[in-house]
């Protein structure tokens, strides 16, 4: 009879202790990420770091301008496309600009260029760590007594505080030209009521929200992919290169998933 009620009492509790152990994981984790986040920040001010900040603005910034500026380029066109029918059907197509502009410096200027570094730069970040830690490298920095952290994380970090607003503000600008090559050039809108209404709807709070989210995405961005390669080696489903892959694949989704979360919270926080 007892031995019958101590397995009750066991099969009762197994439901709860999975979920204290999910619990208890997700704790770790987040605790084992903002450490991490915490390091990396503060060895940034550490001496002889600016070349190496400047090899990874290069790496981060300068090689992901093509591909933020052309995707800029055809989003403000679709923008000004789709826009210009919504608003004729209100007889208000003059608040074409603003309405292109806004949505691009608000909205879509910070998060489609979060997804696109993350996509070319933040990919490739994650997979390089994690190469170096299965082929031992990191440890070998280790032995011979440079901080891996200073060396390969804290460039990276400063390098996407830097890059990420260079590159949203290459978007807004590259989307507001292609927005007025649909308006203006292929639909007929004036060009002068197009640029005044810019002029005078955008204000300093809208272009300062954006830089704020861009700056947000960049410290989300290089924190998830930066954490993700750096400890490849202690991924459970795989090792070696499946750990890299698995690694590389969830640095990109828990991007991006975060980059819209992030901006849910941001943008709930300006308004």
């Amino acid at each position: 009879m007892e031995n019958r009620s101590i397995a009750q009492g066991i099969s009762l509790a197994t439901p709860f202790t999975f979920l204290g152990g999910v619990v208890i994981g997700w704790v770790n984790a987040l605790g084992a990420l903002v450490i991490f986040f915490v390091q990396a920040v503060l060895l940034i001010f550490k001496p002889k770091q600016l070349p190496l900040i400047i090899q990874q603005v290069f790496f981060i910034g300068a090689k992901s301008a093509n591909i933020v500026m052309l995707v800029g380029l055809f989003t403000g066109m679709v923008i000004g496309l789709q826009m210009y029918y919504v608003t004729v059907k209100f007889g208000a197509e003059g608040v074409l600009g603003s309405a292109v502009a806004l949505s691009l410096i608000r909205e879509l200027g910070p998060v489609l260029t979060a997804i696109m570094i993350v996509a070319r730069a933040g990919s490739s970040m994650t997979a390089e760590l994690g190469i170096l830690r299965i082929s031992e490298q990191i440890d070998a920095l280790d032995t011979m007594l440079i901080d891996p952290m200073r060396y390969l994380i804290s460039p990276r970090f400063a390098a996407s505080i830097i890059s990420f607003p260079l590159l949203t503000a290459f978007f807004d600008l590259i989307g507001i030209i292609g927005g007025y090559f649909t308006g203006v050039i292929l639909l007929g809108v004036n060009p002068g009521i197009f640029f005044n209404r810019i002029l005078s709807d955008v204000a300093l709070i809208d272009i300062t929200g954006g830089f704020v989210k861009s700056l947000v995405f960049a410290l989300i961005v290089c924190t998830i992919c930066c954490y993700q390669g750096y400890f490849t080696h202690r991924r459970l489903e795989g090792r070696g290169a499946k750990g890299v892959s698995l690694s590389t694949t969830s640095a990109v989704v828990q991007s991006c998933v975060l980059i819209l979360i992030s901006d849910y919270v941001v943008t709930s926080f300006l308004l």
